[in-house]
């Protein structure tokens, strides 16, 4: 059942628009939403009955929690800015949810700068898609304080279908940051078994039908492989986001003075989608670098 809570939404993308539509249905009042295409913001605000807000800092005198979905570190240190127009203005009493994979050092520095101003924040990162978070079905890793976590808990059970407590700031980023490293991986190597088996002649479908009743079987293969046969890359979780939390993994593995070769060659896969201006492809285009067929030609799929 919804609380009392007023809820606004800073960064109405594919993810953070479902979140919203989720909370309005299940009765929330979702009076703010906020995002730098204001437009998009604009279209979401007249759909669900809130005000499109113009400031980051009006989303606050309209909302007690603020769930924020940006695309990276630097879009983060934008919105929790220590000047000019911020989330932080205001903020007392506030609870902040942040749903981004971005940097667990990130996540720990915006609860600082929260506790500071006396609000709270929460690591809330997401290992869903698009669907889930419109059926309030995500799976949601949580890092933050404990007191934080039991006052957005009511919240976070209406967006997810299983909800787990990592830790303290940072630890759940971490997890997070490690889930994306690995359905990476196995992205990357389902594209290079299935390119590799096209060059053989062999029939794909096929050969997905024998990788999933053999040790060749993982979940990509389920939400991926027929996509890869089928040229079928519409946007769940793009090529730029992937390149982008592998990255993340990548830094964490050197900070920890380890050398992980796997996660390396699939960052450079994806980073060479973005290159080639395939990044807003859904991660599974990484079969056009990986079919011959496709690949020889370089474009994007029609």
């Amino acid at each position: 059942m919804a609380t009392s809570e007023k809820i606004g939404v800073v960064g109405v993308g594919r993810m953070g628009a479902n979140i919203a539509r989720r909370l309005k249905d299940v009765g929330y009042a979702v009076t703010a939403v906020y995002d730098v295409q204001p437009e998009a913001a604009q279209a979401l605000a007249k759909e669900i009955g809130a005000e499109a807000a113009p400031t980051l800092s009006r989303v606050n005198e309209l909302a007690d929690v603020v769930i924020t979905v940006v695309t990276d570190d630097k879009a983060m240190h934008a919105i929790y800015g220590t000047s000019g127009d911020s989330l932080l203005t205001g903020s007392k009493g506030h609870l902040f949810i942040n749903c981004a994979t971005i940097s667990p050092s990130v996540h720990i520095e915006v609860e600082k700068l929260a506790q500071e101003r006396g609000a709270r924040s929460l690591e809330g990162c997401m290992a869903s898609s698009i669907p889930q978070a419109r059926e309030g079905t995500l799976y949601l890793m949580i890092g933050g304080s404990k007191e934080a976590f039991e006052r957005a808990k009511p919240i976070l059970e209406t967006m997810s279908s299983s909800l787990k407590y990592v830790g303290k700031a940072g630890e759940a980023a971490k997890v997070k940051a490690l889930v994306n490293m690995v359905m990476n991986i196995n992205t990357a190597g389902l594209a290079e078994g299935l390119g590799l088996g096209e060059a053989l002649g062999l029939d794909l479908t096929l050969l997905r039908e024998v990788f999933s009743q053999t040790g060749a079987a993982s979940r990509v293969l389920v939400t991926d492989g027929e996509d890869m046969q089928n040229r079928a890359h519409d946007c769940y979780f793009s090529a730029a986001h992937a390149a982008k939390d592998s990255g993340i993994a990548v830094a964490l593995a050197k900070e920890a003075g380890l050398e992980l070769p796997l996660a390396e060659a699939t960052k450079a896969q994806f980073d060479k989608m973005v290159a080639q201006g395939l990044g807003e492809l859904d991660k599974s285009g990484v079969a056009e670098l990986t079919f011959a067929s496709r690949h020889a030609r370089q474009h994007a799929p029609a």
